[in-house]
């Protein structure tokens, strides 16, 4: 039997990236080479990167980081994020922590997916769409030979369904098939059923074929999730703050677009490090927020008969762990492996507990002391680093701007200069001062 994980990684922001990789080879139960590969500056080689994309000339590298306090279904769990925001995980952590108690119930819907077939100059599109329901025994086995294996697993096409359209160029005929795609993403698979299909579907409708592919818009396959944020931990002023800011996000379109976009930082963090297609799983969910009504939140708050701040999503995850990227990049399997999953819909319960925590963690930061003082904090570190800063300077810079409230590229650069002319008569080289640097004259100067 594993021993169980432990996501509480108290302090693991203070840690340095040596003791981070010991905590994470203990928790995780990562071999050498898995350490290893999280050292290796470029996990991903050229020669594989060369096969993946067309005209490759090189690596563009993110940060590869961790999620911490998440229970979800009663097991702790280490979440792996790719993100280039700095306050995407640390909010996500702080959102997760502050409900550990009871943690996240999530489930996932059937791994359903629409393929869509596109018939046009059909002259009878009515009795075209009764002979193509007539021909489904058929037309099923026919998409289904083509994928043996998908079919061995219990999943292949399901249904067919027919849809007349009228367009501005006239009449016309949707054929859609449902694709039960396991434990895959399921874009080639159903994309290879629609190219199947469609010349079949030419000879019965008398049309021609044209827009044979999957949607990205797969309103079974939904994930649901929700967790409780107890009063007595979070404060009765966060919940009515978080509902309110809940309250506008439900009825202007505006903030719902904002609102949602939180969401997706950190569910789209955690597709990517699992090297899953997070723009397909954008686009779904976006588009759901608008199914069959007004765009609106991705989340719903209320409070509980005690008091309490109750949070849930509803978001549709169409993710694989098998596959595409996530058999071929060495991080995207090792993300997997940290988070133990066995199977597509475990994944995507994952990504919109993420996506919760997220949620909750912005709302929260919004309705009390501004998202700005968080992020802006965080975000220090980059503008130090654009600025020249290296080493320990970074942090003293970041600190600094931090402290003064002025986190500015100029700011910055003024600050190093400074810290150029200490470090210089520190070392008795008051001769070397002179060498150093100074800001443009057109900086404007913040006191220390």
């Amino acid at each position: 039997m594993k021993a169980m994980v432990s996501s509480r990684l108290e302090g693991f922001y203070k840690k340095s990236l040596g003791e981070r990789w010991k905590i994470l080879e203990k928790e995780a139960k990562l071999s050498e080479p898995d350490i290893a590969l999280l050292k290796k500056e470029g996990s991903l080689t050229l020669e594989t990167a060369d096969k993946m994309i067309e005209n490759c000339v090189g690596l563009f590298s993110l940060p590869y980081g961790i999620a911490a306090n998440f229970k979800i279904n009663g097991r702790e769990v280490l979440v792996p994020m790719v993100t280039e925001e700095p306050s995407v995980i640390a909010a996500a952590s702080h959102g997760a922590k502050l409900c550990f108690e009871e943690g996240f119930t999530a489930r996932a819907g059937p791994s359903l997916m629409r393929g869509q077939i596109q018939l046009v100059g059909v002259k009878n599109p009515e009795t075209t769409r009764e002979k193509i329901l007539e021909e489904k025994a058929t037309l099923l086995d026919l998409v289904n030979q083509r994928d043996s294996t998908l079919l061995k697993l219990g999943g292949g096409a399901k249904e067919i369904t027919v849809r007349i359209l009228q367009g501005n160029r006239g009449q016309m005929v949707l054929v859609e098939v449902a694709v039960d795609v396991k434990d895959a993403m399921g874009a080639n698979a159903v994309n290879t059923m629609c190219e199947t299909m469609a010349p079949k579907l030419e000879d019965i409708s008398g049309g021609k074929k044209r827009v044979r592919i999957l949607s990205n818009l797969c309103p079974e396959r939904v994930v649901k999730a929700h967790a409780t944020w107890k009063k007595e931990i979070v404060g009765s002023p966060v919940i009515e703050g978080v509902l309110d800011a809940y309250d506008l996000a439900v009825h202007d379109a505006f903030r719902a677009t904002t609102h949602n976009k939180g969401i997706m930082n950190g569910v789209d963090s955690v597709l990517m490090a699992t090297g899953n297609d997070f723009r397909a799983v954008e686009s779904g969910a976006h588009s759901y927020a608008a199914f069959q009504k007004p765009y609106g939140p991705l989340t719903h708050w209320e409070k509980t008969g005690t008091g309490d701040l109750k949070g849930s999503i509803e978001i549709p995850i169409a993710v694989g762990i098998v596959g595409g990227v996530t058999r071929t990049h060495p991080l995207a399997q090792l993300s997997l492996k940290i988070l133990q999953v066995k199977t597509a819909g475990a994944l995507g319960e994952i990504a919109a507990c993420v996506g919760l925590a997220q949620n909750f963690a912005a709302m929260r930061a919004l309705s009390t002391e501004g998202i700005q003082k968080g992020h802006m904090a965080l975000h220090a570190r980059n503008v130090a680093m654009a600025a020249g800063a290296t080493g320990k300077d970074v942090e003293r810079v970041a600190q600094q701007m931090v402290k003064e409230g002025n986190i500015r590229g100029e700011r910055a650069k003024e600050l190093l200069w400074k810290q150029g002319i200490k470090k210089a008569f520190a070392g008795d080289a008051r001769k070397n001062a002179r060498k150093i640097q100074a800001p443009s004259p057109d900086f404007e100067s913040t006191p220390d």
